[in-house]
C-alpha cells in the first residue's frame, strides 16, 4: 500500500466527520436559537397589552356614555315634572338639558372612536395569536425532525470513530503529524488525488514524475503548488 493511500483513506473518514459535525452544530444552533420565535411571543404580549388598554378605554367611554344620560334623565326629570315653578329656575334647567345633550354627543363620539380602535387591537391580537400558533406547530415538527437527524448523526460518529482507530493503525506517526499539520492549514483537505494528471484541489498539472512518485509505498509527494499530499489510484 502506497503511503499516501493510507492517508487519504484517513482524509475520507475525517471529512465524512467534519460533515456530521457541522450539521450537529447547525441543528444546535436551531434548536437553541428561536429567534423567530420570541419575535412572534414579542408581538403577541405587545398586541395583548394593547388589546387590554384599548378594551379598557372602550368600557371607560361606554360607563361615561351612561353617566351623562342619566345626567341628562335626572335633568329632564326635574324640567318635566312639574316640581320647578320659577321661569328662571325652568331656563336654567333647560339651558343644562341642552348643555348636557351637546357633551353627550361628544362623549358618544370618543366611544365610537374607543370601539373602533378596541375591535382593531382585538383584530391585530388574533393575527398575532394565529401566527404564534402556526411557528409553534411548525418549529414543533422541525425540531423534532432535527432531534431525530441529531441522533442519527450521534450514531453515524460513532461508526466513524471506530472506522478511523482503525485507519490510523497502519499509519506512522511522522506521516500523520504531517497529515495533522496540512488539515489545519488547508481547511481539513490535506489530500488531494491526481484526476486528468493534475491536482483535483488547485488543478496544477502534474509531471509523470510527480505522479509516479504519488505512488511511493514509503513516501508522500506533495503538490508544488498548494502543497498538499498527492494521491495517486
Amino acid at each position: 500500500m502506497s503511503a499516501s493511500l493510507g492517508i487519504y483513506r484517513l482524509q475520507q473518514v475525517d471529512r465524512q466527520m467534519d460533515r456530521a459535525n457541522a450539521q450537529l452544530d447547525t441543528i444546535r444552533i436551531t434548536l437553541e436559537n428561536e429567534t423567530e420565535l420570541r419575535s412572534a411571543l414579542e408581538r403577541v404580549e405587545t398586541t395583548q397589552t394593547h388589546n387590554q388598554l384599548s378594551l379598557r378605554e372602550m368600557k371607560n367611554a361606554e360607563a361615561n356614555v351612561d353617566s351623562q344620560k342619566i345626567k341628562i334623565e335626572q335633568a329632564e326629570s326635574s324640567l318635566y315634572g312639574g316640581t320647578v315653578k320659577n321661569p328662571k329656575e325652568l331656563q336654567d334647567l333647560q339651558k343644562d338639558v341642552a348643555s348636557l345633550k351637546k357633551h353627550l354627543v361628544t362623549l358618544e363620539e370618543r366611544q365610537f372612536e374607543a370601539m373602533l380602535k378596541a375591535e382593531a387591537a382585538e383584530a391585530e391580537f388574533k393575527v398575532a395569536s394565529t401566527e404564534l400558533e402556526k411557528i409553534q406547530a411548525r418549529l414543533g415538527n422541525e425540531h423534532g425532525r432535527l432531534i431525530e437527524e441529531q441522533s442519527t448523526l450521534v450514531k453515524q460518529l460513532e461508526r466513524l470513530a471506530e472506522e478511523r482507530e482503525a485507519a490510523l493503525a497502519p499509519i506512522e506517526s511522522k506521516l500523520l503529524q504531517i497529515y495533522e499539520g496540512l488539515r489545519q492549514q488547508k481547511r481539513g483537505v490535506a489530500v488531494a488525488e491526481i484526476n486528468d494528471n493534475a491536482c483535483a484541489s488547485c488543478g496544477t498539472i502534474l509531471n509523470a514524475s510527480i505522479q509516479q512518485n504519488a505512488r511511493s509505498q514509503k513516501q508522500l509527494v506533495n503538490c508544488p503548488s498548494c502543497g498538499r499530499i498527492l494521491f495517486a489510484n
